[in-house]
């Protein structure tokens, strides 16, 4: 599956989202949280905007409190992809509302509000699940709250973001922002953001001015050093195994590229689908020649980004690849990729239209270089480069600036090519780096002409990070 995502707004004096906040779950991130005396117990909102990683073998969750598993409430993405609400008391599900909808997109970010007040007299009104703006009806399980039945959510007790709030599991993966609690209001979508005149595409709008109560708060991930911060108050949140790595301006203003891990078979996504590892096969097999590209094609402008090449075995193939490329496919028989691999010695390998052809004269990349991907889609010519320099296939330096010696060229941009990587052998890894942030720190960091990304190397004059706002503009 290739998403292809839709151009940012660009208008100026729109809001901005700054900074979002990339959990992996493999690496057990949570905020958490000890709440005081609610303004209201039996009334509050949850909005939260949220990139989903694509991959869900466990349950997620959002926010969660309670004791133990007869005696919590929380609001979870499940494993299924499906969006539930529930209070369990004493070891009954006293109420629920569950999702029929999917939401597994890894290319969007997706607008959730849940919103309570058990004091309504009518049961239907006492919970409520919105995504981008509108009511979430189609309802798998839509069992609702007796009438003022209060939560483990709005209490003095502890809460959790990220994670089961009594145990070390459900821990959540993917990206987070604008993340408000609202205490003593049941709030709709419309407090927290708005369709766009032009597009009719929902977006964000400033929170500041809203009233959050006792219990409330509003992350906004925009302090490095204190990514827990309540920005409406003092209602802190302690940060567990976040650092100022998982701070990213992927948000919901501004969209960057990630890999897609629906696109690819066997390999292992991580690190809020930056990071892609193809270890050995669990059943003492090889698992070999897989591949993943990004969310985001392209067939106009000009565009950059980064690819460190981890692991112990030869390093990653990287490339581009056209849209239409069949998921999983050994290199060897792919039509329409571009790319430098490192398997029995170091080729320029294209194959377009059933034909391919390979050159052995482009150097060697080695583990931990970074490789430069610069592809010029208005000439069809496509650089590769190794720690800042670029190579065309005979090894001569080229410059993507000035459209000198470019690795490839006279490629047929009636396709749209993504970011690809393949594997070429068991554990190989890479790091990729669209600008949004990394798991790895950038000791340089050169912004494009637009003054989006954060990269170790400068990116080339007239070339951009892939991000809405720059596809706004230049695709």
């Amino acid at each position: 599956m290739v998403s292809f995502i839709l151009p940012g707004n660009s208008a100026s004096g729109e809001y901005e989202v700054a900074n979002s906040l990339r959990f992996n779950n493999d690496s057990s991130d949570s905020l958490t949280q000890t709440l005081g005396t609610p303004t209201n117990g039996k009334i509050f909102t949850i909005s939260v905007w949220l990139k989903v990683s694509g991959e869900s073998a466990n349950a997620q969750e959002i926010m969660a409190g309670g004791t133990d598993g007869s005696n919590e409430t929380f609001l979870r993405y499940t494993s299924n992809e499906t969006l539930q609400f529930r209070h369990d008391h004493s070891s009954d599900t006293n109420w629920q509302l569950q999702t029929t909808q999917k939401f597994r997109d890894p290319s969007a970010w997706y607008h959730f509000v849940a919103a309570v007040d058990t004091t309504q007299g009518t049961a239907s009104n006492r919970a409520k699940l919105y995504v981008n703006g509108s009511q979430i009806t189609d309802l798998s399980t839509e069992n609702y709250p007796a009438q003022n039945e209060e939560t483990f959510l709005n209490k003095s007790a502890s809460v959790s973001i990220g994670k089961q709030n009594y145990t070390t599991s459900g821990y959540y993966d993917g990206y987070m922002a604008e993340f408000c609690f609202i205490d003593g209001q049941a709030l709709t979508p419309t407090s927290f953001g708005e369709f766009d005149s032009d597009t009719n595409i929902w977006k964000p709008k400033a929170v500041a001015s809203l009233t959050f109560g006792n219990n409330g708060f509003y992350l906004d991930f925009e302090n490095s050093s204190g990514l827990g911060n309540d920005a409406a108050g003092s209602n802190n949140f302690t940060v567990n195994n976040l650092t100022s790595l998982d701070q990213s301006t992927d948000t919901c203003t501004n969209n960057f590229c990630v890999l897609n891990p629906l696109s690819a078979d066997e390999m292992t996504f991580s690190n809020g689908n930056l990071d892609v590892d193809q270890a050995s096969d669990a059943g003492g097999g090889s698992r070999t020649d897989d591949n993943a590209r990004g969310t985001i094609g392209v067939n106009v402008g000009k565009w950059y980004w980064e690819t460190k090449l981890t692991g112990a075995t030869a390093p990653c193939v990287v490339g581009i690849c056209f849209d239409q490329l069949k998921m999983g496919s050994d290199l060897s028989g792919l039509t329409g990729v571009y790319a430098i691999q490192n398997a029995s010695g170091t080729y320029a390998y294209r194959r377009e239209n059933g034909t391919t052809s390979e050159t052995s004269g482009y150097p060697n990349p080695v583990a931990n270089n970074i490789m430069n991907v610069a592809f010029d889609a208005d000439n069809g010519k496509l650089y590769i480069g190794i720690n800042g320099t670029y190579y065309n296939q005979a090894g001569t330096e080229g410059n993507p600036a000035t459209g000198s010696n470019p690795t490839f060229s006279s490629i047929d941009t009636s396709f749209f090519w993504l970011p690809w990587i393949e594997s070429r052998g068991d554990n190989q890894q890479a790091l990729m780096n669209f600008g949004s942030g990394t798991s790895y720190s950038i000791s340089s960091g050169n912004a494009d002409g637009e003054g989006y990304g954060n990269f170790e190397y400068s990116v080339p004059s007239g070339y951009y990070s892939l991000c809405t706002k720059n596809l706004a503009e230049y695709g």
